[in-house]
């Protein structure tokens, strides 16, 4: 019973952390990292990690659209630009499929996703149809970089792999290219992009 209790702490922690670092808006490390290097040092149920942080990071993604609805869509950006955002929300809620097929696409992927949420968030949208394939994406993801991660510290010398192997420069590079994303996102003229067919800017 006691190792039961032990097992299931150890997991309430990931998720509590998982969770925390999906909310943080920017410079977090990735969750895969994370669960990649969980598993290389406790060599944990990769099943149980993998759907443990898939919803933890689901959840921290879905504060954080959330937030960036409240905070940044209703407080910060001017009418015009929300006015712009509401051409590209038109056209997203007339095709959730693309919406679901979007999101499915790049939870399997491992580029960090807060941008894509805090970018989602500013268009006011409801959350539930970007839950489902975010999670379905990230469990199969995260799975599998964790299982990889694991199987090549096994053939590689244990002591070499470190922290420091995963939190990288990678992090800060991705994080600067994201939040420059985000200015172009709100700069793009939406309404210009699908009334005439061409990528135009807002002055």
């Amino acid at each position: 019973m006691p190792e039961i209790l032990h097992t299931l702490l150890v997991f309430v922690i990931i998720f509590v952390v998982v969770l925390a670092l999906n909310v943080i808006p920017v410079f977090a490390p990735p969750t895969w990292t994370v669960l990649s290097l969980i598993q290389i040092r406790f060599s944990s149920n990769v099943v149980l990690l993998a759907i443990v942080g898939a919803v933890a990071a689901t959840i921290g993604r879905m504060v954080l659209a959330k937030l960036s609805t409240l905070i940044v869509r209703q407080k910060i950006l001017s009418q015009s630009t929300k006015q712009n955002i509401d051409a590209l929300k038109a056209r997203l809620e007339r095709n959730q499929k693309l919406t679901f097929s979007i999101f499915l696409f790049y939870a399997f992927s491992p580029l960090p996703s807060n941008h894509l949420f805090i970018a989602y968030g500013l268009t006011g949208l409801e959350l539930k149809p970007i839950a489902i394939p975010f999670l379905i994406g990230r469990t199969l993801s995260y799975g599998f970089w964790a299982f990889t991660a694991s199987s090549v510290a096994q053939m590689l010398d244990y002591e070499s792999i470190n922290a420091r192997s995963f939190f990288s420069y990678y992090l800060v590079a991705s994080q600067l290219f994201g939040l420059l994303i985000i200015y172009v996102f709100t700069r793009i003229d939406w309404r210009r992009v699908f009334e005439a067919r061409r990528l135009g800017w807002r002055r």
